[in-house]
């Protein structure tokens, strides 16, 4: 069996879709089988250290959108019948998806945030991938949601049979996630960064207003307010749509001193920030999956998140849940947090034991299922 990996808006390997790929390409299993990657040119050593021996061949050379969807569309079945694939998997099929293929193809979906509130607020696909992907989803042979949320968006948005949608949700890797001694130090040096302790951690890209930053620093602010305590609010992640709302708030707000955004954060340290934490929220409006978290929980950290799509599914019983429209009561869990020791405690214990459902082995093992059951072997 020849499988193709389309590797085109995985971003590198740095976004949780590219966590998702790199994850799985770790895992695929030693057999007679051939897996290979293609996409941009610049992925080219993206994937070299998880997956060495595989054979990246570059495509579409010209960077964008819009090139890259009519790559897609054009010049995609061509490839892949040169190729002679007997399967093709897009592990970022919510972003980019050719409109058919000369052999059968499988596409996970980690969010339909492009097609989740109104137009103004929504992810920006591109008006021909836009109008194409729906369309490009129900030819998909098979298609792996991350979520039940995500599975009842494709049947009941995308008109997808629900029978061609099989719901395996994201691991967790607890040898890199998983609780560190404290220390007492005030000042934790993760290179090229220094993190003044006590702080409340977002980690997520500054996606405006998807990722609700803006609620989280006014909730932020009234939570200061209550309490007079000394923590800061750590915004890690890279600037993404309307990056300048979410900035401009944090420098209006009365607290500014105390709000941090890092920018790019490097993957390989996440663990020590997360680690570091008094508390991370999760404000988002909209979320398909729930990675951070699970990486959160992972960490030993108790997590305050919106009720919001796929969080209560992935979290459960082990977090602390607020409206995201209102910043008071995204305010109210904070301060529970911080000054309710046994909430504290049971949030940190009961996410310890949420994660332990949730592993890449198994992931892995139903996707490559998938793709073997699509292709017939």
């Amino acid at each position: 069996m020849k499988v193709g990996i389309d590797t085109f808006n995985c971003d590198g390997g740095t976004s949780g879709v590219g966590v998702y790929l790199s994850q799985i390409l770790k895992r695929i299993p030693p057999s007679g089988d051939l897996y290979e990657l293609f996409g941009w040119d610049y992925d080219r050593y993206a994937y070299t250290e998880t997956a060495p021996d595989l054979e990246f061949i570059s495509k579409c050379h010209f960077n964008g959108n819009t090139a890259n969807t009519i790559w897609h569309i054009h010049k995609y079945p061509e490839f892949a019948e040169q190729r002679k694939y007997n399967a093709c998997f897009f592990p970022a099929a919510h972003k980019q998806l050719p409109q058919g293929s000369p052999c059968p193809s499988i596409g996970v979906v980690h969010d339909m945030a492009a097609y989740w509130g109104k137009r103004g607020v929504r992810e920006h696909l591109g008006m021909i991938l836009r109008i194409g992907l729906p369309r490009a989803l129900r030819h998909l042979d098979r298609i792996i949601a991350v979520s039940q949320w995500v599975k009842q968006e494709l049947v009941e948005r995308m008109g997808v049979k629900e029978s061609l949608v099989e719901v395996i949700p994201n691991g967790i890797d607890l040898s890199v996630f998983h609780p560190r001694p404290q220390n007492e130090e005030s000042v934790i040096l993760i290179q090229p960064f220094s993190f003044r302790r006590p702080y409340i951690l977002c980690v997520s890209r500054l996606d405006h207003p998807v990722k609700n930053h803006v609620r989280l620093i006014k909730a932020f602010d009234i939570f200061k307010e209550r309490t007079r305590f000394p923590h800061r609010l750590v915004l890690a992640g890279s600037d993404s749509n309307r990056a300048d709302i979410i900035k401009n708030a944090g420098a209006l707000s009365k607290y500014r001193g105390d709000i941090f955004f890092t920018g790019h954060f490097p993957a390989k340290n996440l663990p020590e920030l997360y680690s570091g934490a008094d508390m991370v929220v999760v404000p988002s409006l909209y979320e398909g999956g729930g990675l951070g978290v699970l990486e959160a929980m992972a960490s030993g950290v108790p997590v305050a998140c919106s009720r919001s799509a796929a969080l209560p599914e992935v979290a459960e019983h082990a977090a602390l849940y607020f409206d995201p429209t209102s910043p008071e009561d995204m305010a109210d869990r904070m301060v529970t947090m911080s000054t309710n020791r046994d909430t504290y405690l049971e949030c940190r214990n009961q996410g310890l034991k949420r994660v332990e459902a949730f592993s890449w082995d198994r992931c892995a093992e139903q996707t490559f299922r998938v793709i073997k059951e699509t292709v017939g072997v």
